[in-house]
């Protein structure tokens, strides 16, 4: 399902030097990316980020999500750890592509959440799929999964392909304000494990320290060994 594409390059970015990797699906042509930071063993779960493409958040730093700061958060995380895989899928808006997604955002300022808009468009709520990561771990020599989401049905879909997912790593990026309501639908309308702190909008600017602060004394990784 997935061809891998020429030799990793070194890509020298603010948190580290990554190793990247280009990924091509046979069946629509699609380019993935996936970021390599140190090394492991085969069978000790690698921390693993599945980021699905976000141009507003990741490139131009929207704040109607929290997807921008995700991206940021787990590269920090990877930085500390000195260890830790980014897979980056070209599938923008949940799978829905960005004109449709500026669609949606534009019945979300009518009043419908995330998950109405995409099914007032006629899209289901999450469109994306996994089907080929399971592909791009076995190219990248990774057995088991450590996995940075606070999203389940993402574990439960992985695990569905088979990938071993041994645990879950909270990824939660400060909250602001413009986002509130889009968390909420998350943990509400999709199964988010979130904590309180992203329903509440005046809790997200009380500078409480929270996942966002990972860094400060949290450099350990105790689940994996023959790290370089």
């Amino acid at each position: 399902m997935m061809d891998k594409q020429q030799l990793p390059q070194e890509l020298y970015i603010s948190y580290g030097t990554f190793l990247q990797h280009t990924f091509i699906e046979k069946t629509t042509g699609k380019e993935h990316i996936a970021l390599t930071l140190g090394a492991w063993c085969k069978n000790d779960p690698v921390p693993v980020r599945i980021h699905s493409e976000c141009l507003t958040g990741d490139v131009f730093g929207s704040a109607r999500c929290d997807c921008g700061d995700q991206l940021k958060l787990t590269l920090e995380m990877f930085q500390c750890w000195g260890v830790g895989l980014l897979i980056y899928l070209r599938q923008e808006g949940r799978g829905i592509g960005l004109v449709n997604k500026i669609r949606a955002y534009e019945l979300q300022d009518q009043g419908l959440d995330t998950v109405d808009a995409n099914l007032a468009l006629g899209f289901s709520a999450d469109d994306r799929s996994y089907d080929f990561v399971p592909d791009i771990l076995s190219s990248l020599d990774i057995g088991s999964v450590q996995l940075l989401t606070n999203n389940p049905d993402k574990i439960l879909s992985l695990k569905n392909l088979g990938v071993n997912v041994m645990g879950r790593i909270p990824i939660e990026p400060e909250l602001k304000p413009e986002s509130a309501d889009y968390m909420r639908a998350k943990m509400e309308r999709m199964g988010h494990i979130l904590s309180p702190m992203v329903v509440d909008q005046n809790e997200g600017q009380d500078g409480a320290d929270g996942p966002h602060s990972f860094c400060d004394g949290r450099r350990s990784k105790p689940w994996l060994c023959c790290v370089t």
